[in-house]
């Protein structure tokens, strides 16, 4: 370190609404060192205590950052992703922005979501409650990784912590995130990484004269000395690939752990990276008062509709003032889902024309009266619910190229009339590869599925992704050498295979041998219209709707891994399936 670590806060309670203490020092209890914080509180009497709505995590963005927020939720000290403090001190709540350790003001080793950074925001919940002005409740709100960073502290159980609403954010790190069916996504994490974090490292030069925030008070770290002091998720990911090495097993918690009331907030458009964990994190998590809320939008602005707001301060005023309008609280007055409908073609990325989605509550996730329906492929690329009687095989190259992938898409016969499809979707495939004459040698098969919505008009569908970019219905993937599932395990179902992804589970893959496979694709909702088709496509590589969310590891799909000709077999042996949620 450059210098000692140093207590520097300083308190405002002139210039703003609400009293602004910046850079405050919260010694950690779990390990050695500090992670500061900022701390808005409102004005008040002496001795008036207030609820705490904290955040942890690596960003430092100003209001530059989200020009499109509602004007409601920007201030002087907004920041990309979480809550606005002049909005929510108004309101009766103390906001406290922590940087994670590593990160921005926090010493320590940069280690983004990682067991020991888990445990530092651990301490900061335990700080936060016994702080003169705070109440002793603390809730977590925020988007994104300050979503996924919730599920992880509330497993924990630290004292104080009330209430958690994390608002698209992972809870799997692995199946969410890192490896999709066991393929590396590597392409956002090397975005991520490099423009959103390690730009905000502790000790990084010219913070203030580059307009990301103060210098670090102890001073600044040369570019060796900040390397040795982070792990970096571009290598870490690429150098792991099975869930029981110790660097993703370090990662792993137990859900069932979290007893708070928590409403988690998923996005339909969110295929790519968080609505997956949203919906499983609710579905396992072991809180008797839990909720589960459908949203559409792009992934950084719905946070701050004016409705979606007022949802989150009912939910945190019943659990953290005890002052509650709705029924929160008590156990079976509000349905646990609130979902909503993404019926017609109303554009992407148009948050007007998205208020047109009706709403609908339901009793329980999966739908209870989902009719779980088999579309069987056939070799003439149609999709229909009776099995085809052929046996043959249709193929496609196996590799493509990175901007031209080879797909087969199976489409349905026009709906007979209005359908819609909520819930799981898992796709039953006999595929194989073999080589082409001359050339290597293939070892698995990497299944890349889409599905899409095609209007009674003929055109394509589209909805808005977690950038604004178009997207389709859903995507799932499969790298068939992980196949194997767990169908012992408590979190496997039916319409969700349970995989392990552990390194005693990889199976050989053959050439010319075939293998049955159940693939997982992410949840979806839609209501097709009458006339309206959907077409289930089978690629070779990252398809339209992926943008940065692409998997293009160099050692991770090597060509002479992964060349040759795919296959998938028909026949009364090899029946193919999409098993979609049908909801009468």
């Amino acid at each position: 370190m450059p210098n000692e670590i140093r207590d520097i806060s300083k308190i405002d309670s002139t210039s703003y609404s609400y009293i602004f203490e910046q850079d405050v020092t919260i010694p950690l209890q779990s390990s050695t060192g500090v992670v500061r914080c900022n701390v808005y509180r409102p004005k008040s009497q002496e001795h008036d205590k207030f609820p705490v709505i904290m955040t942890y995590g690596p960003y430092d963005f100003f209001p530059k950052s989200f020009a499109e927020v509602n004007p409601e939720h920007k201030s002087e000290h907004s920041a990309w992703e979480t809550p606005d403090p002049k909005y929510w001190t108004a309101q009766g709540y103390a906001v406290i922005r922590v940087d994670e350790r590593g990160l921005g003001q926090s010493p320590g080793v940069l280690d983004t979501m990682s067991r020991g950074t888990s445990e530092a925001f651990f301490d900061a919940i335990e700080w936060a409650a016994v702080q003169p002005w705070s109440n002793g409740k603390v809730g977590l709100l925020g988007i994104s990784y300050y979503a996924g960073s919730q599920w992880r502290v509330a497993a924990l159980r630290p004292k104080g912590l009330a209430a958690i609403i994390p608002w698209e954010g992972m809870s799997d790190y692995y199946r969410d995130r890192c490896r999709h069916g066991g393929i590396l996504s590597d392409n956002f994490i090397k975005f991520w990484w490099n423009r959103q974090v390690i730009t905000n490292q502790y000790g990084r030069p010219g913070r203030s004269s580059s307009n990301w925030g103060p210098d670090t008070i102890e001073g600044d770290l040369s570019d060796e000395e900040r390397a040795k002091m982070r792990n970096d998720q571009n290598i870490d990911n690429a150098q792991n690939e099975f869930r029981d090495q110790p660097y993703y097993a370090s990662k792993e918690y137990d859900l069932g752990n979290i007893e708070v009331p928590l409403l988690s907030v998923a996005n339909w458009g969110g295929i790519l990276l968080h609505l997956r964990g949203n919906v499983e994190g609710w579905t396992h998590a072991g809180s008797k008062l839990k909720y589960l809320r459908f949203i559409t939008g792009r992934h950084d602005l719905p946070f701050y509709y004016k409705e979606e707001v007022e949802i989150q301060h009912s939910f945190l005023d019943a659990f953290l003032k005890g002052e509650d309008r709705l029924g929160w609280s008590v156990l079976g007055k509000l349905p646990p889902v609130d979902m909503v409908l993404r019926k017609g073609d109303v554009g992407f990325n148009d948050a007007e024309a998205e208020k047109a989605y009706p709403r609908r509550t339901e009793g329980a996730w999966p739908i209870a009266r989902t009719q779980y329906t088999k579309y069987y492929l056939t070799p003439e690329l149609s999709m229909r619910t009776i099995q085809p009687e052929s046996t043959c095989k249709v193929s496609y190259d196996a590799l493509g190229t990175l901007d031209k992938p080879q797909s087969l898409q199976f489409a349905t016969a026009p709906m007979q009339k209005e359908t819609e499809i909520t819930g799981h979707i898992v796709a039953h495939l006999n595929v194989s590869v073999t080589p082409y004459i001359g050339g290597s040698l293939p070892s698995d098969i990497d299944l890349f599925l889409t599905l899409r919505h095609i209007s009674a008009a003929g055109k394509e569908v589209f909805y808005t992704g977690t950038a604004g970019d178009p997207v389709p219905l859903c995507k799932g993937w499969l790298r068939v050498s992980m196949r194997k599932v767990n169908n012992c395990h408590y979190k496997h179902r039916s319409y969700l295979p349970h995989r392990d992804y552990f390194s005693t589970d990889k199976l050989p893959v053959l050439p010319g041998e075939v293998y049955p496979v159940d693939v997982e694709v992410w949840p979806t909702n839609v209501v097709l219209e009458q006339g309206a088709k959907l077409i289930f496509e089978v690629s070779s590589g990252d398809t339209q709707g992926s943008g940065i969310f692409t998997h293009i590891g160099e050692t991770d799909r090597t060509k002479e891994g992964l060349s040759g000709l795919n296959h998938i077999h028909f026949g009364k042996r090899f029946e193919n399936y999409v098993t979609l949620p049908i909801i009468p």
